[in-house]
């Protein structure tokens, strides 16, 4: 009970804050019962004025809340099938920078996690250079044992802020059963799954020997590109709290004079960034997710680098199938042949029509091939199908959409480098060496290789499977007898949970009104 009162505190200080930024304005009335568009209105007289300039009232939200909510608002720019088009892209501009803490404490937690004082780990160890909400970066010079001397990025978890997100992540999970208890129809935003998605992906980027796992995957997958590269984790020196990895001397991508002024080829690094991101997502199913101007590199040869893997994506085979078909239709404006994709990988239901998906994948085909190549946008080309084939009741898949707002955040870097870029042409080398590998006489072979051990796994696991069926039937009509006792006092749970949510609901609502007329 104490636990749910202070829940109702935090979320009425969050309710109130957001109200105050305008962020509610966000909120379509039409989409709400009754009882929860009393509540909104109420939110929206809390408005301070003054809003129509400057930050999005997400973002100035969300960055008055702190850390975890800027790290949660970042999360849901990559979804916009949740948030709406309009919620992602003000939060795309989300920054989570943060004063650094003190050099002594990250000194303390270096030695804490490495189990040696830092005189003995580095030959040098320099105040930080980057912070954020989670960590913050140092530079260090260490002597291997051969006498050479190497330079490390040292990544610093940041004290307390394991903490810190699991008690906000509680007031989240609150107000997520809260939203979902009084307005069924918000469950189509699946509040309390966001919540759960966004927990799972916080603490796996707070365990930076997962980003470490995660730098050395993409680092083997590239190990041949000629045109990009990824830095090297130094396993001996990283734990959960310190990352440590190669040192990459380079000019970020977005310092558009710096790259000019040491002779680099502007056009070939827009080229290398658009090919390299479908080579990943394509050849290799696990993409960085995260390619802002601030995570990518030139340095002196001219390669292109990479940096922080905490978020990352990954496509299936018949994901990384669906990408390169569509995109080799488009390009081919072979429409019929994008539609059968859609369905073939289930994502369209089979009682519609194919001539007419491919008649609405027209719509969006035709009017691209009557520009010029280096005006059309990739990424609003997957947008637009996406709006399409909403229509047609395709059921949303994250990683398709995670892949489109990054294509679209790629797309970006690669235009501010070339703006004269072709990406079809830059996309058609990478889509048909897929293609050709995984489609032609080969990739049958191997499909049919993968058919045939996945069938003898199943037959083998038949006697197992039909003794768990036997004793799962055996529980059910054994427990059949209380079934209507279960099914009352669940009842009477449900209606109980509904008066507490209401009540919930209305309290944030009324302290947010307490916290205005302070």
């Amino acid at each position: 009970m104490l636990g749910s009162v202070v829940h109702l505190v935090r979320g009425a200080h969050v309710g109130f804050v957001l109200a105050r930024e305008g962020a509610l304005a966000l909120v379509d009335p039409a989409e709400l019962p009754p009882h929860l568009r009393l509540v909104l209105r109420i939110g929206r007289m809390l408005e301070r004025s003054g809003l129509g300039v400057g930050a999005g009232p997400l973002q100035r939200a969300l960055t008055r809340l702190g850390p975890s909510y800027v790290k949660f608002g970042q999360f849901l720019a990559t979804r916009p099938d949740i948030v709406g088009m309009h919620a992602a892209r003000d939060l795309e501009t989300l920054q989570d920078r943060v004063p650094p803490f003190p050099q002594e404490t990250a000194i303390r937690v270096v030695e804490a996690a490495l189990g040696k004082p830092v005189a003995h780990l580095f030959v040098s160890f320099s105040p930080p250079v980057a912070a954020a909400s989670i960590a913050q970066v140092h530079k260090a010079h260490i002597l291997d044992v051969d006498g050479t001397e190497r330079v490390l990025a040292i990544k610093i978890m940041r004290p307390g802020v394991r903490e810190r997100f699991q008690r906000d992540l509680q007031v989240m999970r609150f107000m997520a059963r809260v939203v979902h208890a009084l307005s069924p129809k918000a469950e189509r935003l699946r509040p309390r799954e966001v919540v759960e998605i966004l927990a799972r992906s916080v603490m796996m980027e707070m365990d930076f020997r997962l980003e470490a796992a995660a730098m050395s995957e993409l680092a083997q997958n590239t190990k041949d590109d000629a045109d990009f590269r990824v830095p090297k984790p130094d396993w001996e020196l990283t734990a959960r709290d310190v990352l440590s990895s190669e040192w990459i001397e380079g000019i970020r991508l977005n310092d558009h004079a710096a790259i000019a002024a040491a002779g680099h080829d502007a056009k070939a690094l827009g080229r290398a960034v658009i090919q390299s991101f479908l080579r990943h997502a394509i050849r290799d199913g696990f993409f960085h997710a995260d390619m802002h101007p601030g995570n990518l590199f030139v340095d002196p040869t001219g390669t292109l680098v990479a940096v922080d893997f905490g978020i990352m994506g990954r496509l299936g085979h018949m994901e990384r199938r669906f990408l390169a078909e569509i995109l080799l239709g488009f390009i081919l404006r072979d429409y019929k042949r994008v539609a059968q994709v859609h369905f073939e990988a289930g994502y369209v239901p089979a009682h519609h029509s194919v001539e007419d998906f491919a008649q609405a994948i027209r719509a969006i085909g035709e009017p691209i091939h009557q520009r010029k190549a280096d005006e059309i946008s990739m990424a609003k080309v997957l947008t637009l199908l996406f709006d399409i084939t909403a229509l047609f009741d395709m059921s949303t898949r994250t990683e398709l959409v995670m892949l489109q707002k990054t294509m679209v955040v790629v797309e970006g870097v690669a235009r501010s480098l070339d703006p004269k870029l072709d990406m079809w042409t830059g996309a058609e080398p990478v889509v048909r060496s897929w293609i050709t590998r995984n489609l032609g006489p080969v990739g049958r072979v191997e499909s049919l290789g993968r058919a045939a051990l996945t069938i003898t796994d199943v037959v083998s696991d038949i006697p197992d499977l039909a003794q768990r069926l036997r004793r799962i039937l055996v529980r059910l009509d054994e427990a059949g007898s209380g079934d209507g006792n279960r099914l009352d006092a669940f009842a009477r749970s449900e209606r109980r949970r509904a008066i507490w949510s209401t009540v919930a609901l209305w309290g944030i609502a009324i302290g947010a009104l307490v916290m205005a007329f302070r």
